[in-house]
């Protein structure tokens, strides 16, 4: 397992951006009891047969990584929410894109921490490649109420980039106060 979720899903995240996606969209949704993901994207797809292949730790297309033996993303989520009580559905269609649905059940002693939620928002915004990228955040507990959305182009227009150790450094402060509660 990983060591945080936030870990898992910058890792399924990097697959969109590997797909060659140009639209990728990370939903989180916090509850008290489970967290509600979504990563859809436009990218390559696969077909039903490679869908069911990217659920074996033991495949890998040879292509992205080709010296790797093991793809290790998809077969940790299902490890992960099928171990703790969850829950997850993979769709993808060729040529048109894939949603990755997982629901981690927080409420599970062994269900992994979250993590740090603006630390992996920032990763995923930096990953390279040319695509935009929409994050919707929510979180409804008993101490805690947040609802926001980002836009990897707003960001960029607003700091400039995203390339120097000074835009990474407001990306990481205004990602944090994003975060932030009263």
């Amino acid at each position: 397992m990983h060591y945080t979720l936030s870990d898992l899903i910058a890792d399924i995240v990097q697959n969109s951006v590997e797909a060659d996606s140009s639209q990728i969209t990370l939903e989180l949704d916090e509850t008290q009891t489970g967290l509600t993901v979504y990563i859809r994207d436009n990218g390559k797809g696969m077909s039903e047969e490679t869908l069911k292949k990217v659920q074996n730790p033991f495949y890998t297309d040879g292509i992205k990584h080709p010296n790797r033996k093991i793809g290790m993303g998809i077969p940790f989520l299902i490890q992960t929410v099928t171990q703790t009580e969850g829950d997850y559905k993979i769709t993808s269609e060729l040529g048109i894109g894939t949603t990755v649905y997982a629901f981690f059940n927080l409420a599970n002693i062994d269900t992994p921490p979250l993590g740090d939620v603006s630390n992996l928002f920032r990763q995923v915004l930096t990953f390279t490649g040319n695509f935009e990228m929409t994050i919707i955040r929510k979180k409804n507990t008993d101490a805690i109420q947040l609802d926001y959305k980002l836009k990897k182009s707003e960001i960029v227009e607003a700091l400039g980039g995203l390339e120097t150790v000074a835009d990474l450094s407001l990306l990481g402060d205004f990602l944090k106060s994003q975060e932030e509660y009263e």
